[in-house]
């Protein structure tokens, strides 16, 4: 029997993390295995402080590891988190346990909205608790599900022979289940009071103890999401890791110039490879919103940032100038298209050292001044980082190390206050792809300032440890209010010459061509950047 609409009551969000991370067969609980830079339940924590619809937060934890949780909370700031307590032996005791207390600081009359979670479901989205909260107002039960992709068959086993099929349900009515789980409190309540008197009562989940101990109560099904995973066995934490990636499409934009401006005003940023291209175009929208910009590359201040004296002097000139450095980007690299046989040790010691080697360097060298201010680090990645290609392992395989060189260290700074994340955007139109590439369909190219406009977003976000894609579908970038884009930045003679000649001239195709010519040196999703001659210096994306 559902109630009627009532006014907007407490939701208090219970956050279940008593599991010891047996079945992941690691030394720790896995709630506190670290994903995306953060332990699992510090990601789960995070959604739900930044709900507007959750009012408390409490977390019952194993006994063992009440320490480290509150360590969490204190170093994450959260406001919400009103508790940290010991779990019970099992699932339905731990339940009983957070009815208990709170039902004890309820206010008189008071039945509030209790919201239980698996701390192991750190991807739950704010339209799924939204929308439990909201199906509260008129249920008193409420469970989170979606459709079942396989086939579900039950089963019987006889001696010694094996197991059977006994039936297949049919699919249409399965549903998987996932959490959080809602009820008002005295629902909840009164079903483990009835639960309580049954000798053979045994649960896994609240909805089934509703449904058996009060099977009048109606349990509304809230539209759960595939992502709303529960981490159980060892490939759920590499899934996870990778579905954060994903998750990171959405990242948090800001609303309109002035908030951006506020938020950037007096901030000292950095800006390696800074000449043209995506890292003209974050130093430009930088600027823009009030950010005191210093800017290097090869062609404007000759800073070569494979020489790790060149980065050091860099830093030490901005940080002299400014007194501080909120935020280090990195832009610079190289792309050389060929086969690894052909491709001469110096060509492959030196694209390994812009690539690789100078994310490393002005990663050591940024890190004391980022830890003054709690700033961050931006690396930038490319989509060929996922899988080798036959003619790119030279730069997807550096590709590769730098996203774990940002997991790696946004995991080993986090004591540090320091974010590290890395952008991963498609293929990008800028100056040097205009020269390498010829011209291309717009519309299938992001451009510079789409991309440099979720690096600043990035910047200002509280992601660590993150793989941002930035795709030309994703209606993110075409709904920024954000200052109309600068015109692309004129390339640099020194640097495209050449291949601006060779593409009036030579009849090759444009694949022989740029094999030819042995390179096109992009940052960042073969998207832009400089062009790899057989001896270049590196320049900015």
């Amino acid at each position: 029997m559902s109630s009627s609409p009532q006014t907007t009551a407490r939701t208090v969000a219970v956050v279940l993390a008593g599991g010891t991370g047996s079945r992941v067969g690691l030394p720790l609980p896995k709630q506190l295995v670290k994903i995306a830079g953060k332990p699992v339940i510090e990601h789960t924590l995070a959604v739900f402080e930044d709900s507007p619809d959750i009012d408390d937060i409490v977390v019952y934890m194993h006994p063992d590891y009440l320490g480290e949780v509150q360590a969490i909370v204190s170093r994450a700031g959260f406001t919400k988190v009103r508790g940290i307590h010991a779990g019970g032996g099992t699932r339905s005791d731990t339940t009983r346990r957070a009815i208990t207390a709170l039902t004890a600081s309820a206010r008189p009359g008071e039945d509030p909205n209790v919201l239980f979670h698996d701390a192991v479901r750190p991807l739950v989205s704010r339209r799924i608790i939204c929308d439990c909260v909201r199906a509260l107002s008129r249920h008193r039960a409420v469970d989170v599900a979606i459709p079942s992709a396989d086939t579900v068959i039950t089963t019987h086993t006889r001696a010694e022979e094996g197991e059977f099929i006994a039936s297949v349900p049919q699919r249409a009515a399965l549903r998987r289940g996932q959490t959080p789980q809602g009820f008002k409190l005295s629902t909840i309540r009164q079903a483990y009071e009835k639960a309580a008197r049954d000798p053979q009562f045994e649960a896994t989940d609240d909805c089934s103890v509703v449904l058996r101990y009060l099977p009048h109560t109606p349990v509304h099904v809230v539209r759960g999401e595939e992502h709303n995973m529960k981490i159980t066995h060892p490939v759920d934490i590499f899934i996870a890791e990778k579905l954060f990636q994903l998750a990171t499409h959405r990242i948090p934009g800001h609303d309109g110039d002035d908030a951006c401006h506020s938020r950037l005003r007096d901030k000292v940023v950095v800006i390696f490879g800074a000449s043209y291209g995506i890292g003209a175009d974050v130093a430009a929208l930088a600027e823009q919103h009030g950010a005191r910009v210093f800017k290097y590359s090869r062609t404007t201040t000759s800073t070569y940032v494979e020489n790790p004296r060149d980065v050091q002097a860099a830093l030490a000139d901005a940080h002299t100038s400014a007194g501080r450095i909120d935020y280090v980007v990195n832009t610079a690299g190289l792309l050389r298209i060929g086969k690894l046989t052909d491709t001469s040790p110096d060509d492959i010691a030196h694209a390994t050292a812009v690539n690789y080697l100078a994310p490393i360097h002005i990663a050591r060298a940024a890190h004391p001044y980022l830890r003054q201010t709690r700033g961050q680090l931006l690396f930038y990645t490319s989509s060929s980082y996922t899988r080798g290609r036959a003619h790119y392992g030279l730069y997807s395989s550096t590709k590769a190390a730098t996203v774990n060189l940002t997991q790696s260290l946004a995991d080993e700074w986090a004591d540090d206050h320091i974010r590290v994340n890395c952008i991963n955007p498609e293929r990008t139109r800028t100056p040097m792809r205009l020269n390498a590439f010829g011209d291309e369909p717009e519309d299938s190219l992001l451009t510079s300032h789409t991309v440099a406009t979720t690096s600043i977003d990035a910047l200002l976000s509280p992601l660590t440890g993150q793989v941002i894609d930035v795709r030309r579908q994703d209606p993110l970038h075409t709904a920024h209010p954000r200052t109309p884009a600068p015109a692309p930045a004129p390339a640099t003679a020194d640097s495209t010459a050449s291949l601006r000649r060779a593409a009036r001239t030579d009849p090759l195709p444009r694949r022989k061509r740029l094999a030819r010519h042995e390179a096109t040196g992009e940052s960042a999703g073969r998207g832009a950047g400089v062009l790899m001659f057989p001896t270049p210096p590196p320049d900015a994306a």
